[in-house]
């Protein structure tokens, strides 16, 4: 109250001295608006008003804590994303955005947390009907991670034209012209459609060069827009007005999502990004249309051209796509978690997988997961249309039909050394005590893959102390890997005793020069 009170004065004695109301607002870094409150009230108006500030409670007061420490930390975040982070950490939070800012202008006049603006102009350009148009640009930010590393993050944003709608991928490495094809696939299903024209920049990913309108694409993304049949448009350079609806969202989505939050994986982040597009992204009313992009889209959505699942470019032709698997054996895949057998992730080891998509025989897709591109498959599930899914199939979870004891027996069976194999497994057992059947896991599934080499595996991990069932995968995968053989050495003939004395008659270098037909020096 009483910084109130100081704050009337303030102006009140600037105004005296004939200071304007910029250089006031510049000074006390308020604003404007702030500076025409204050000089209008008499000194007993202001005195009634800062009073009844003490006993009127505000809507965002429970939550003036956190947004004071926000603002702190970050003075540069603005009231919407400010408002995003408090929905995202109170589900149920609800207000509305004009209360918001003025709550977070408050709080900045209180703290005295500056805030500075860098504001773009651009041209007006006609609204693009229903379905024709869709404009795409890339962008980078750097992030912290939880242990304080900065990262580079990179994303792709797609952004219909007509109703404002977006679709949003990021990547922890630079974009390929591969994976701009496959972000347009996930766009294309995200809208449930695919446009008539679609908007770049002049991208290396995409165009080679342009001339005067005439562009010559890259060769695999020339072949992609033929499949698709899709229009393209490029921008002029130095033209921002010809995608700068794409370009404002680009901003918007590292200014609003991005900004200051803290990355954990690519997939989280992918999650949580999505997330964002649904609460906040395509929800909040747009500043120039004045609607929820959301709802403008369901009338759009019924003028965009239906598109197939998937195209060649991904399965049909066969090819695979490298995916990470998790510590909790998945594989995350257009925003599902696909489960792997127990045991397939490796704490030391690369892990790594390659999945395709294929037909069955009923004409269903199937997401298929491999060691290798060609090697043995891991997993063969439904794909799955919607998202936020795990699919787990029941036999690659823990085996809980049986004990532990029953399930360790189990194991040590499979070696011809019954005792030696029981003996390893109660050092594992002892050794991770909370990951008993884990351990059992990995091992059954050693065995059952190596099985001509266990026996030679166990005995080099107990000379050599290997205590963990991965490194006895490890051994027994090396064990098993084919190696060139290396020729036999042929014995040193032995000296017989009885030929010992032999002496040998030897000849003048005359005798073998005039043998060759030249003469002794």
């Amino acid at each position: 109250m009483k910084k109130k009170l100081m704050l009337y004065l303030e102006i009140q004695q600037m105004k005296g001295r004939g200071f304007s109301i910029q250089q006031i607002a510049k000074q006390l870094k308020v604003s404007r608006t702030t500076v025409y409150n204050y000089m209008e009230k008499t000194p007993e108006e202001a005195f009634e008003w800062v009073n009844s500030l003490g006993s009127r409670k505000k809507k965002l007061d429970p939550y003036k804590d956190w947004i004071v420490a926000w603002l702190q930390e970050y003075p540069h975040l603005n009231a919407s994303q400010i408002q995003d982070w408090l929905l995202e950490k109170f589900p149920d939070f609800t207000v509305g955005e004009s209360t918001m800012r003025l709550y977070v202008n408050q709080i900045r006049e209180e703290y005295q947390i500056a805030k500075t603006k860098v504001v773009r102009q651009y041209e007006a350009v006609e609204e693009q009907p229903m379905g024709k148009q869709v404009q795409v640009d890339w962008g980078e930010t750097r992030q912290k991670t939880q242990d304080q590393r900065e990262i580079k993050l990179y994303c792709i944003c797609f952004l219909l034209s007509h109703s404002r709608y977006r679709y949003v991928e990021w990547q922890n490495r630079p974009f390929t012209t591969r994976d701009a094809i496959r972000s347009h696939e996930n766009a294309f299903e995200f809208f449930g459609g695919m446009p008539e024209e679609i908007v770049y920049d002049q991208d290396h990913l995409i165009t080679v060069s342009e001339h005067a309108g005439d562009m010559i694409l890259t060769a695999e993304f020339q072949a992609y827009k033929q499949q698709r049949k899709f229009r393209v448009h490029l921008c002029r350079k130095a033209d921002p007005e010809s995608k700068g609806k794409v370009e404002s969202t680009v901003k918007y989505v590292k200014r609003n999502f991005a900004d200051s939050r803290i990355y954990t994986t690519i997939e989280n982040w992918n999650e949580r990004c999505l997330a964002w597009l649904e609460r906040t992204g395509n929800r909040r009313v747009h500043g120039t249309t004045k609607k929820r992009p959301v709802e403008v889209f369901l009338l759009e959505k019924q003028h965009l051209k239906p598109v197939s699942k998937l195209l060649s470019t991904e399965s049909i032709t066969g090819s695979s796509i490298t995916r990470t698997v998790n510590k909790d054996n998945t594989v995350f895949y257009k925003s599902n978690r696909y489960s792997v057998p127990l045991g397939t992730y490796r704490p030391k080891g690369l892990n790594t997988v390659a999945i395709e998509i294929k037909e069955d025989t009923n004409n269903q897709q199937r997401l298929i997961i491999r060691k290798q591109p060609d090697g043995e498959i891991l997993a063969n599930h439904p794909l799955e249309t919607s998202t936020g899914k795990l699919i787990k199939n029941k036999n690659h979870g823990r085996d809980r039909s049986k004990g532990i004891q029953s399930y360790k027996e189990t194991v040590a069976q499979q070696f011809k050394d019954l005792e030696l194999s029981s003996r390893y497994i109660d050092i594992l057992m002892e050794k991770y005590p909370r990951y008993k059947r884990d351990q059992l896991a990995v091992l059954q599934k050693a065995a059952l893959e190596y099985p001509t080499v266990i026996d030679e595996a166990l005995q080099k991990c107990m000379s050599e102390h290997l205590m963990s069932a991965n490194d006895f995968t490890d051994v027994a995968k090396y064990l098993a890997a084919p190696r060139k053989e290396t020729p036999p050495v042929p014995p040193v003939q032995a000296v017989r005793a009885d030929c010992a004395d032999i002496n040998v008659e030897t000849h003048p270098m005359s005798t073998y020069t005039e043998i060759l037909g030249g003469a002794a020096s």
